[in-house]
């Protein structure tokens, strides 16, 4: 039975839950959701300290500067970044400092090295006065102790973990990422750098899916290809089915001779929950699941199709596996018209940009799902309802990102 879009997508979510989570160290999170809300142990700055290199004073001493009537001060003592203060600063004098040094008790402002005589002198000119409090981060101004810095379910970049890092987390609980094996399937099917004759093609889904993966942050955990023979298919279905969370394939779903997989499949316990969408392209999509909560999905070969069926189901399965709510979709006007199917949910290649702050797309010229080409230069997907009507420009369609893509 054919079933929607929306449904297809509805199983999925009833079929699949979050792997689970585990406790990584600060180099190894880059990409990874985290499973924990993170608080702040202590407050940030830590302590009041100098924004600047410069001479830490009493404002009052200094509010009359100027490099023609400069005002000229004792230093009494000099505290680099990472020291405590030894005195606190009187009327009249004043302390070098350096960049992140703790403000000396008395002090209250911070003139710049640059509007002074400068460093390594018992006395010092200030040629000018900042005004009140200047060049000082006060303890506690960003962040206090015991407020929230990172939410669970955040994804983790390089900012995140800066922030985990300053507050001195040397490891955090993340969600478990998925596992994902791949299995290419076709007596046709040959290795690029291989002679291809007669019928043979070239083996693109391979390499396209394993890029895909890493595009997401996932290390493929398995590469194979099976030839049309049942015993050798089920032999290696079962072999990358052992190793993964996820079984991706490509090939051998469809209705033909000697398409097995489905079959195949049943066979090692997989139980179907849906095969073929009412889209184009992309049809003959099966996704099933084991009773330990493995997920499998057999993309059709076509790659365009199985580009299509990747972005669109594979990479939400990702973020409910790893319990990451990802807004992945958004809405664009169409610059040029839109070839609508009849009957089915279509999908084609585009490319989205930002103009006169609207989002604008239009899709590839190339729009059979043959043409892998259509897929250079493209940046999303862009999709619309069945109609007997092409969408005319102007409409408003929903777009999804293509992972290894930006927004032009």
């Amino acid at each position: 039975m054919m079933i929607t879009v929306r449904e297809a997508h509805s199983l999925i979510r009833q079929s699949l839950s979050p792997l689970g989570t585990e406790e990584l160290p600060l180099d190894e999170v880059q990409g990874r959701v985290l499973a924990q809300e993170i608080t702040a142990p202590f407050s940030m700055p830590r302590f009041t300290n100098a924004a600047m290199d410069g001479f830490a004073l009493k404002w009052d001493d200094i509010s009359h500067a100027t490099e023609d009537s400069p005002v000229r001060l004792h230093v009494t003592q000099a505290i680099p970044a990472g020291t405590l203060s030894t005195m606190p600063v009187t009327s009249g004098c004043c302390a070098e400092i350096m960049t992140g040094a703790p403000m000396p008790e008395g002090a209250d402002t911070v003139v710049a090295f640059e509007q002074t005589s400068g460093f390594r002198s018992e006395y010092v000119d200030i040629l000018s006065s900042p005004k009140y409090g200047a060049n000082v981060r006060y303890g506690g101004e960003e962040v206090a102790a015991g407020e929230v810095l990172l939410c669970k379910g955040e994804l983790l970049s390089p900012s995140e973990i800066a922030v985990l890092a300053s507050f001195g987390f040397a490891s955090v609980a993340v969600q478990r990422k998925p596992r994902v094996s791949i299995v290419t399937v076709g007596d046709e099917v040959r290795m690029p750098g291989e002679e291809v004759s007669g019928a043979q093609i070239y083996n693109c889904n391979r390499f396209m899916l394993e890029a895909a993966l890493r595009s997401v942050g996932i290390e493929p955990t398995g590469l194979h290809h099976a030839p049309d023979e049942k015993k050798l298919l089920r032999k290696i279905l079962a072999l990358a089915l052992a190793e993964c969370d996820v079984l991706i394939t490509t090939g051998g779903i469809s209705n033909g001779e000697y398409d097995f997989v489905q079959q195949e499949l049943a066979a090692l316990g997989v139980v179907k929950q849906f095969w073929n969408i009412a889209q184009k392209p992309g049809k003959p999509l099966f996704f099933g699941s084991t009773p330990e909560g493995k997920a499998v999905f057999s993309l059709p070969g076509n790659p365009v199709s199985a580009v299509v069926c990747y972005v669109e189901y594979c990479i939400p399965a990702f973020n409910i596996l790893q319990d990451h709510i990802a807004m992945a979709s958004f809405q664009a006007i169409l610059a040029d018209p839109f070839p609508t199917d009849k009957k089915r949910h279509r999908f084609l290649s585009g490319k989205v940009w930002s103009e006169g702050g609207r989002l604008l797309c239009k899709v590839s010229p190339k729009i059979e799902s043959h043409m892998i080409t259509s897929l250079t230069g493209s940046n999303c997907l862009v999709e619309a309802e069945p109609s007997s009507k092409p969408l005319p420009a102007g409409s408003e369609v929903t777009c999804t990102m293509l992972p290894w893509a930006a927004l032009s």
